[in-house]
């Protein structure tokens, strides 16, 4: 007999031997599995905070419990209650696994990075650990709920209001609950979001539900202009060489993890011999790139970008575009995020290069050679924007060459309990050397052409957590993430040439070093870096400033 016949034969046997039930009653059941088994997470943080009173723990759980419920029941009816309920599994059981496993909590923010990966990026996260996870706890009590349940038909016409009464009636009650203590409740909602995020399945549908809405307030959006007014400074008109400017937007690097940055394991062996300044308090604009790299080139500061803002406003590149720059931006990640959606774009991804290119990923090697290629091709003013894989997990050990793991022993798996703490450590240092190899080939390429006036600017998108508190990964809210996620290295290099020519001091931006930075200041120094006029400019906010000989840019001071 085949395996589909048996198949068949089983569907049809258990169709016969349904247990049937009303769909509140199947909402409760499912309900009570998914706020035992897919919530470890929130019940730890919950014995946390109300440590020494659990009656007041009690009283919250069951007044949270009553709120799921709630959501059910608008779902209870004949032909919806199944098809909700399989979903909620298979939804509970992927999104408990990133929360309970890698500490990741699934937010709107969280929902727009996967909206805009790729499967090449995505498909490390789908482990064994995971898959097993989900079809254990997910798959197969859907398929149980769907072979062996079946729902009653409602006999009166008025049953069809029962689930919205049982709705109505666990908000009223669960809001009664609450009321019994209200200012201890209150202030646990309120300093304590990371509970409540952690909270599954509700966190995700309501993350999922407020990326919609903020989707749907953007279809047609029109692009405002920025910096139509941006010149390049008068000093341009004597410059007898191009100049080129290299902006690398790392990924996932972490400032705590660079030797340059005083951390104890030799991460930058090459940048360390050459004459680079390495800003060490930076602190990046978000906790995940979908967020991070727009709102780095933006001209908005954290607190006052949003989503809206800046997929609603040109980018520091379009200014330097408009000031006659020949702008260019090479993808060796999963796309600009919007960025350089008016530039034009390489994708370096699915390059055939058997050296740096396998399965549709690319080490960051594959830019130096295109590199060597371009610059002699070069006539006039130009930004290159190098967009790295860097250092995303949580397959670190193909971010880099075999040659290249030098911190053994590193964890070669994407499965992190398999793995010690060290393990995963060596495999991130690791990654963070090879990027400290290509930022040391790319200045030494650019500093080997002399009919070029060059320097180079790199700045991560965002850090990273490699177990510390239980965290893996990014992506944390920010109001909650550490400083490994938020902590960013930024890295500038001059030719003796652009520094004399630009009539910048080395040795004043060097005092800036420890300075209090962040990505707030990308923008402007940018803009004072290569000597762009506009009234988009804030010196302020330009780390170049202090330190220039040359005329003051703009009056927005």
């Amino acid at each position: 007999m085949r395996v589909t016949d048996r198949f068949r034969l089983f569907f049809e046997a258990a169709s016969q031997r349904r247990f049937s039930c009303s769909a509140t009653t199947l909402s409760v059941v499912v309900g009570s599995y998914v706020f035992a088994f897919f919530n470890m997470t929130f019940w730890s943080k919950g014995l946390g905070i109300f440590s020494g009173h659990l009656g007041q723990l009690l009283i919250f759980n069951t007044a949270v419990f009553l709120l799921l419920m709630s959501l059910f029941f608008l779902f209870s009816f004949r032909f919806l209650a199944r098809p909700f309920l399989a979903f909620i599994l298979v939804l509970g059981a992927i999104t408990s696994f990133y929360m309970d496993t890698l500490g990741v909590i699934i937010d709107r923010d969280m929902i727009q990075n996967v909206a805009t990966t790729t499967f090449t990026e995505s498909k490390h996260l789908l482990t064994p650990e995971f898959v097993l996870h989900v079809f254990w706890f997910g798959v197969l009590p859907a398929i149980l709920l769907v072979v062996f349940f079946r729902v009653r038909p409602m006999k009166r016409w008025f049953s069809a209001a029962i689930p919205i009464v049982l709705s109505v009636l666990c908000v009223v009650t669960a809001a009664g609950l609450l009321m019994t203590n209200y200012k201890t409740y209150a202030s646990v909602l309120r300093e304590r979001k990371d509970f409540m995020s952690s909270f599954q399945p509700g966190a995700p549908i309501v993350g999922t539900i407020r990326y919609v809405k903020m989707m749907a307030a953007n279809t047609n959006v029109v692009v405002a202009p920025l910096g139509e007014d941006a010149q390049k400074s008068a000093s341009f008109k004597s410059h007898t060489k191009p100049t080129l400017t290299i902006i690398v937007a790392g990924e996932t690097a972490r400032s705590q993890n660079f030797s340059l940055n005083g951390y104890d394991v030799p991460t930058n062996p090459e940048l360390s011999t050459k004459p680079v300044i390495s800003f060490s308090n930076v602190s990046s604009c978000g906790t995940a790139t979908a967020v991070s790299l727009p709102c780095m080139f933006s001209k908005y500061t954290r607190n006052d970008y949003s989503f809206d803002k800046g997929i609603a406003t040109e980018s520091v590149l379009d200014v330097l575009s408009h000031a006659g720059f020949n702008v260019e931006w090479w993808d060796n990640n999963t796309g600009d995020k919007g960025v350089a959606a008016r530039l034009p774009v390489t994708a370096l991804t699915h390059t055939e290069n058997e050296e740096f290119c396998s399965a549709g990923e690319c080490t960051d090697g594959i830019f130096l050679q295109r590199l060597r290629d371009y610059l002699p091709t070069i006539t006039q003013d130009t930004v290159l924007v190098l967009h790295q894989i860097g250092s995303h997990g949580p397959t670190y050990y193909l971010r880099y060459p075999a040659e290249f793991e030098k911190f053994t022993p590193a964890c070669r798996t994407a499965e992190f309990k398999n793995c010690t703490e060290q393990e995963i450590r060596n495999a991130y240092d690791n990654t963070i050397a090879y990027t400290d190899h290509i930022l040391s080939q790319t200045i030494d390429i650019l500093a080997e052409h002399d009919g070029l006036v060059t320097s180079l600017l790199y700045v991560s998108d965002h850090g990273e957590s490699l177990g510390e508190g239980g965290l893996y990964l990014h992506g944390s809210p920010y109001f909650m993430a550490p400083e490994y996620q938020t902590k960013v290295p930024m890295i500038l290099w001059m030719s003796n040439a652009f520094e004399k020519q630009m009539e910048f001091s080395s040795n004043c931006l060097a005092k800036l070093s420890d300075a209090a930075l962040s990505h707030d200041n990308l923008f402007h120094s940018i803009l004072g870096m290569l000597q762009v006029s506009t009234t988009e400019y804030q010196a302020k906010l330009d780390i170049f400033a202090q330190c220039a000989n040359h005329n003051k840019l703009a009056v927005n001071e």
